[in-house]
């Protein structure tokens, strides 16, 4: 096995520190794995920028748990397979929806304000793909926000964990398949400096990828670089080709791609053209609380007819007093605008929300890399199938991020030989030729958006494939010294994976439609993509 490594140094005269267990990244999932951890092991959390800069900080719409007497957790894990279309792993599952429920109860013993109702009970909403009002918020569309602070609270306070921010992973360290930590360089006031971090354990807990596309709900950081480290280090990644739209982004000249919540939708908001006719009604039997796939080939296809670049989000339905208890951080970025969502539509489209695939993980979020775990957004477990379920993502990160955590710090006790002396390699030799980094990213985020978008076609993909591998051909080639480079090469590798998993499935399935195959085969295609290095170096 060839060893693949980003920078080519000697690591023994690389500074080095040591953790029992070695967690990267600083949303819920990574939170949760730490603050698990660091019961019975030390811990040291990395993360590439502020700890806050993560899409658990930006999730909105809230976290779904069946807690109504009204509902139970068989709806709950029924409606995530219905969404799933036939790829959810079902035992994932049901550990995700009846362990999540304790998860709640913790988040509320940790102090996180859920909001109530009149009566004082727990508020519950619903959002698309779920039959029962089970998703819980707080301070309004703040729910992520106000969570993500909580639990930096508690790991602020934990004498067994580190945080260092401004530290950004570069590489893990391994060798024949066996992580032992990771290679990292300080970023913050201009330092360049590499760190050897040697860890007993690590759990990648990086997030998503979504900013190789060009229009994106996600927060600049999302550029997958824990799956492109964990696929050189001989992972097997699964369902790359399942990229989750979020429907409703806020679109407007000069204004970032802002996620509207779904909640607004289950609060009774509907999407309309701008004649100001719905058209979800015809779509779907749920209407405009359709699965997040349904409503965005729904409104692409209005789009298409209408030769418009967005419909509309149209709020009347709901009571301005309403909108403005429930929905003050949206209210407040669109007055930035210009516009009062008591009264004006907000203008929408599509835009990358979400992966559901990622590093394929057991239900212990291990992975097939020894002493390597994964959870979150960063991992596939199964839980999502073709087409996540709203609000399952906190969840999802909150139930496995405790099992990385524990099962990380029981790794971490079990006797394992020292880090290996050999310093990982390379793949290319590398070599300094001009190259204009940001520009390789604008051309790599416009050429996934055309080929690996809502609507996928065999050509196209194809041809993305194959500029794809001509720029990696000198790109990889480029040894780097910043973040931004190496966030460039993650970012060509997880692109290439999820156009060559979406050109091998030849069907439509969830959020991958296929022009020349507009049909969900269930015959040859309910399986998982599974893919790894091995695959391209046969």
């Amino acid at each position: 096995m060839r060893e693949i490594f980003l920078v080519d140094v000697d690591l023994r005269r690389v500074p080095s520190l040591a953790t029992d267990v070695l967690v990267i990244g600083s949303g819920i999932a990574a939170l949760e794995a730490a603050l698990a951890a660091a019961e019975t092991a030390s811990v040291l959390i990395i993360t590439k920028a502020a700890p806050e800069e993560s899409n658990t900080f930006y999730a909105q719409g809230g976290v779904a748990a069946s807690l109504s007497p009204d509902d139970d957790p068989a709806k709950h894990i029924q409606d995530t397979l219905t969404a799933g279309v036939g790829l959810c792993d079902e035992a994932a599952v049901r550990k995700m929806v009846i362990e999540g429920r304790e998860r709640i109860r913790e988040l509320m013993a940790w102090g996180v304000p859920f909001d109530r109702d009149d009566r004082g009970d727990i508020a519950l909403t619903i959002e698309g793909g779920h039959s029962s009002r089970r998703v819980l918020h707080a301070d309004g569309d703040a729910t992520g926000k106000v969570i993500e602070r909580t639990a930096l609270s508690r790991v602020a306070a934990h004498p067994n964990i580190t945080l260092m921010p401004g530290v950004f992973a570069v590489d893990l360290l391994h060798h024949e398949r066996v992580c032992y930590g990771a290679v990292a360089m300080e970023t913050g006031e201009g330092s360049r400096r590499l760190l050897r971090i040697e860890a007993r354990a690590t759990v990648m807990a990086t997030g998503g990828a979504c900013c190789i596309y060009r229009e994106t709900t996600n927060p600049e950081v999302a550029t997958g670089d824990g799956m492109a480290m964990a696929y050189r280090a001989g992972a097997t990644l699964a369902d790359m080709e399942f990229v989750q739209m979020h429907p409703t982004t806020l679109y407007l000249a000069g204004a970032r791609r802002f996620l509207i919540s779904e909640a607004v939708r289950g609060e009774g908001a509907v999407l309309v053209n701008r004649r100001g006719e719905r058209f979800m009604e015809k779509a779907h039997p749920l209407k405009d609380l359709a699965p997040r796939d349904v409503v965005c080939r729904a409104i692409m296809e209005e789009m298409a007819r209408s030769g418009e670049p967005n419909v509309f989000l149209d709020l009347s339905p709901i009571p301005p007093e309403r909108i403005r208890e429930r929905f003050p951080n949206i209210m407040a970025l669109c007055a930035q605008y210009g516009l009062d969502i008591t009264r004006d539509r907000i203008p929408v489209r599509p835009a990358a929300h979400y992966f559901m695939g990622g590093v394929r993980t057991g239900l212990d979020a291990a992975t097939d890399v020894g002493r390597l775990l994964a959870c979150g957004e960063v991992a596939c477990v199964g839980v999502h199938g073709a087409n996540r379920l709203a609000s399952n993502s906190l969840l999802e990160g909150l139930v496995f991020g405790r099992e990385a955590g524990v099962n990380a710090a029981r790794i971490a006790r079990e006797p394992q030989p020292g880090f290996p002396e050999r310093a990982v390699r390379r793949r290319f030799e590398h070599k300094r030729i001009p190259l204009d980094v940001e520009d390789v990213r604008r051309s790599l985020r416009s050429l996934v958006s055309r080929a690996c978008g809502i609507y996928r076609d065999g050509e196209s993909l194809a041809n993305a494939i194959r500029m794809l591998d001509f720029w990696q051909q000198y790109v990889y080639a480029e040894e780097f010294a910043s973040p931004s480079g190496f966030e460039l090469q993650n970012m060509l590798q997880v692109a290439q994976l999820v156009a060559r998993c979406a050109l091998a499935r030849e069907e439509s399935r969830g959020a991958h439609q296929r022009r020349e195959f507009p049909a969900t085969d269930n015959a040859r295609w309910k399986r998982h993509s599974l893919v790894s290095r091995f695959d391209f170096e046969k």
